[in-house]
């Protein structure tokens, strides 16, 4: 995992320095020193200062990086949440860099940690998605964890999830699960079976077909219960479609298993943090 943390770091920052930051190069003498602080502006929950940390790093070892917050607190603004010092022009370089990562994922898990907030009444965990920033999805998992959120599916290498457009190539839903069995079976793998439906139906056939965890795509509460009902705690029940803060607390009150929200990673904003210089 380090390593390909380092490695989307790396990416990030060539993608910003390309050639050179010329500003930083004509602007400060190339030996000045600097200290910074990381300046909360906004309440949430910080995630990522130890990735902004080993962009600092990667990018010039002799930075030091005073971490005064850690990942998973609550933040407010005001608070420092770190304080990097060292070569000017190297601070000043790798500074975007860190804060787009703090920020990007200190907004996911500020969003995961109000969803929480919602069910905690509930059994309901709330998962993320495959619907993350595209070379991103490491950090962004890693953020919604810190938020207090639990993470899906990596990718479609690590567990069966059958959808709409799998079920309508192999046939039927007990075609699909069949051929995901026998996929196991062939491989010597275990991977957990997940089969979409979009209606009461569909959850029946699923029900037969023995599967890990059935989801229920866009189900209405009625619908959902129903289900819920049905499933009877024969396999795992994941709810998806649409899910806000709004709606997040009375389908968790169905009684499901995991609520699904992409709005965790393909829709958040970003929190509010800066860095400042420190007057010398």
């Amino acid at each position: 995992m380090n390593e390909v943390i380092d490695k989307i770091i790396r990416n990030a920052l060539a993608e910003d320095i390309g050639t050179g930051d010329i500003t930083t190069s004509a602007v400060l003498n190339s030996k000045r020193k600097t200290s910074g602080k990381i300046l909360i502006k906004e309440a949430g929950v910080l995630a990522g200062i130890d990735i902004a940390e080993k962009v600092f790093s990667i990018y010039d070892r002799s930075l030091s990086f005073d971490i005064k917050i850690s990942n998973g607190s609550k933040v407010n603004p005001g608070d420092i949440a770190a304080i990097v010092s060292g070569n000017a022009a190297s601070v000043l370089t790798a500074e975007r860099t860190a804060l787009n990562f703090l920020q990007r994922m200190s907004g996911i898990a500020t969003l995961t940690s109000k969803f929480i907030e919602q069910v905690k009444h509930t059994k309901a965990k709330i998962i993320d998605t495959r619907k993350t920033a595209p070379g991103l999805r490491l950090p962004d998992k890693k953020a919604v964890k810190t938020g207090g959120g639990e993470n899906h599916r990596f990718g479609l290498y690590d567990m069966f999830l059958i959808k709409d457009n799998h079920i309508e190539t192999a046939g039927s839903i007990t075609n699909a699960v069949k051929s995901c069995k026998l996929y196991n079976e062939k491989s010597g793998n275990r991977f957990k079976i997940e089969i979409e439906t979009k209606n009461i139906d569909e959850v029946k056939e699923a029900i037969n077909c023995n599967v890990d965890i059935i989801m229920l795509d866009n189900f209405d509460i009625r619908n959902m219960t129903e289900a819920v009902k049905l499933i009877n705690g024969k396999c795992k029940v994941e709810a998806s479609g649409g899910v806000t803060l709004q709606t997040v607390k009375s389908i968790a009150e169905t009684g499901v298993d995991f609520i699904s929200v992409g709005a965790l990673t393909h829709s958040v904003k970003a929190l509010d943090i800066s860095l400042e210089l420190l007057p010398e």
